[in-house]
Parts: structure tokens; sequence; C-alpha cells
């Protein structure tokens, strides 16, 4: 990881994603979480005060290691158990088959480079009765707006260290095995549209 990479952006991100007034967001996508959770794509930790009485324990697993002390911190202070993990370069997740009761996955699906092989991880690991949570931006539905985010995904990926603008979320769900029971399309309040298309939803494996 570069500097940038590595000290700045983790702080920017955490700073953008942590107000208070996001914390509505996150409460209605966890929501439905429940029993044996796995979050992919963990980052600083702020979905951990979020999650409902339902989770019994959660396994949180990321590529990087963003501000350990402050991530620390946040799972010393959970109501649940937390076992931290960090994905290898493989990127095959280090669990049994159907081990999870719910996977979630918030902001996480724009960065993964090969998200096909992520879906199908997802959909191995998940119980045939589980549920996939996620909240994620991606593509708009607007022509004008998609045309926008396409042209300007490449310095997008540079500043997001890897963040794509443009995905179609659902899409990507769908072609996994999923089948997606609920899907909630909006616009982030004070965000710049093209980062500001949001997908959140619940899927069930198929």
């Amino acid at each position: 990881m570069g500097f940038y990479s590595k000290y700045i952006f983790p702080r920017m991100l955490d700073w953008m994603l942590g107000p208070p007034e996001m914390g509505k967001f996150r409460i209605s996508a966890l929501e439905a979480a429940r029993g044996r959770t796995l979050e992919i794509g963990f980052g600083t930790g702020l979905n951990l005060a979020f999650y409902p009485d339902g989770v019994t324990s959660l396994t949180v697993i990321d590529t990087e290691n963003m501000l350990p002390d402050r991530v620390n911190r946040r799972i010393a202070a959970c109501k649940f158990p937390v076992t931290k993990m960090q994905l290898d370069a493989q990127g095959r997740l280090p669990f049994e088959d159907h081990s999870f009761d719910t996977v979630v996955s918030t902001l996480t699906l724009c960065t993964i480079p090969d998200t096909a092989a992520a879906m199908a991880e997802i959909h191995r690991v998940l119980k045939p009765d589980g549920h996939f949570i996620f909240w994620e931006h991606g593509r708009s539905d607007d022509p004008a707006t998609a045309h926008k985010q396409d042209l300007f995904n490449p310095l997008q990926k540079i500043v997001g260290v890897g963040c794509n603008m443009n995905r179609r979320i659902d899409s990507i769900i769908r072609e996994g095995g999923f089948e997606i029971t609920r899907l909630d399309r909006f616009l982030m309040p004070k965000s710049p549209r093209l980062l500001a298309e949001m997908y959140r939803g619940i899927a069930v494996p198929i």
C-alpha cells in the first residue's frame, strides 16, 4: 500500500462515512441480520454499533487492515463476540460451506476486483436459508448520470483506491446465484449524484 492508501484514505473514508446521520442507513440495512454473521469488507468497523440483537456472533474479513487501533476499540465495545480476519491473496473465504446465517456487504462490492468469484464464495458459505444483506453504491438508472459515471470511473478508481462508481449491483448479485427479495433504490443525501446512487436490500441463495 502507498502512503495515500495506507494513511490518508482510511481516515478520509472513516470521516465521510462516520457521521451520526449515516447511522439510520446502517440500521435499516442491517436490521435483518441474525445468528452467525459474516461481514465482507469490514473497513474501519463503522457497522459494529448498528447490528441488531439477533446477531449472536460476527466474523469480519477484509483485504486491508485499516486504522487498527480505532478498529480494536470499536470491537472491544461490541455487545457480541467479534472475530477479525484478513483475506488472503487467493480471495477464498476460509470457512466451511453453509457456515453463516447472514452475510453482510456494505459499500464493498464497488472495490472487489472479481465480483463473480466473490459472490460465488458468499453463496458457498451462506446457509441455504440464510440472507445476504447489502448496502452499496453503484450504477444509476438515469442514462445521463450513468454516462458520467462511466466517464469519471477511471479517476474514481484512483481517488477511491479501487472503488468503482458504475457497477450494476443488482445484476452482480443475481448473476451470483441469488434472488433479491428486497431492493431499495435511493439517492444518498448531501452526496454527489455520481456516488449517491444506492442499492440496499436482501437476497437469498437459489
